[in-house]
């Protein structure tokens, strides 16, 4: 037997007899069948009413708060709950002298205070909740222990959730950075990301198969990182079935970026005012700085598209063609810088062999 059921003959029961006892008062100086009457009909009413009209003023609001709950972050909670608190206690302080006023300002104006102080609290606290935070974590780590002073023990460290995408798990170069400590904060990861990394997984396909599984490790290493505190939380968007879609309209809600490099993701995230924290422009950014005219050495190992060029790699991957460099294939040769592209794969640097 389901809740709505339940909910459904209780809420019939409850407006029926409630009814028909307002029938049976508003007939109460007439004959016995008009009596009746009114409150057999009035108690039919009210049954009916309370067998269609109950789930949406019982069960559909439970369920609305319960879905509006599961969205917020545990900090947006934590700071509403603490600045309800404080408004509440602001409140009852200026109860006492408020209802000392003449009517109707005594009665009226402590009720407002109680509306006013919460909402203010409420709002103050969510909207300034890092910078508050913050300030109770520096008290807390005055003591100056060496244990107080750790990356998990400042709320700046989980003040700021991070979005994963499933390619950025996959791709594994995540791991590496969080170890360096550049990514402060909590690193966020959803249960349907790890649905659908688990689906990769378990692809009949071997290299789809290996690379979820390498998501699985890299997860696991993750967890054991100290510099980042990981959550993996149940959170969901209703009404959408995408992954993408659905880690678009959560870091919206929680007013987060994402973790990926996903360009398709990326650049669907930026339309709708997301921000996004792509891996392979931090790649880029972090690469050697080459200019025009510079000379370095670079092993040429293979032929480019075009003839008589060569390519080589630098140590951080970075593509090196060298016009007229296919007689030198197997030789590291010095080279002269003569252009340097940016392109969304990433940086192209063009050359020529010094010359003897």
């Amino acid at each position: 037997m389901s809740i709505d059921f339940i909910v459904r003959i209780v809420g019939m029961l409850v407006f029926a007899l409630s009814a028909g006892y307002w029938g049976f008062l508003f007939s109460h100086e007439n004959a016995v069948n008009q009596i009746a009457a009114y409150s057999l009909g009035l108690g039919t009413v009210g049954a009916l009413f309370g067998l269609i009209a109950t789930p949406y003023f019982t069960i559909l609001p439970m369920r609305g708060i319960r879905r509006l709950l599961v969205r917020v972050s545990a900090e947006n909670l934590l700071a509403g709950l603490s600045g309800l608190l404080a408004g509440l206690l602001v409140a009852a302080l200026l109860t006492f002298p408020l209802s000392m006023l003449p009517d109707p300002l005594g009665n009226v104006l402590p009720f407002m205070a109680v509306l006013l102080f919460s909402y203010f609290g409420v709002a103050l606290f969510v909207m300034r909740q890092a910078d508050i935070m913050s300030v109770f974590a520096t008290t807390a780590n005055k003591g100056g222990s060496e244990a107080s002073t750790t990356p998990n023990s400042a709320w700046g460290q989980g003040s700021r959730t991070i979005l994963l995408d499933t390619s950025v798990i996959i791709d594994g170069r995540v791991a590496d950075i969080a170890k360096t400590g550049f990514l402060p904060g909590t690193l966020f990861i959803t249960r349907f990301v790890l649905n659908e990394l688990q689906y990769i997984a378990d692809s009949a396909d071997s290299l789809r198969r290996q690379r979820g599984r390498r998501g699985m490790e890299v997860l696991a290493e993750l967890q054991k990182v100290s510099a980042v505190s990981v959550r993996i939380s149940d959170i969901d968007v209703e009404g959408v079935r995408e992954v993408d879609d659905k880690l678009v309209i959560l870091a919206r809600q929680l007013k987060c970026p994402i973790l990926t490099n996903d360009y398709n993701l990326n650049r669907v995230a930026e339309l709708q005012g997301v921000v996004i924290l792509n891996i392979n422009e931090l790649a880029n950014a972090v690469k050697s700085v080459v200019l025009p005219g510079e000379t370095m050495g670079i092993a040429i190992i293979q032929e480019g598209k075009e003839s008589n060029q060569g390519v080589g790699y630098m140590d951080d991957g970075t593509m090196v063609v060298v016009e007229g460099g296919n007689k030198y294939i197997g030789q590291t040769k010095a080279v002269n810088v003569t252009k340097v592209l940016q392109t969304a794969a990433g940086r192209m640097i063009f050359a020529r062999p010094e010359e003897q």
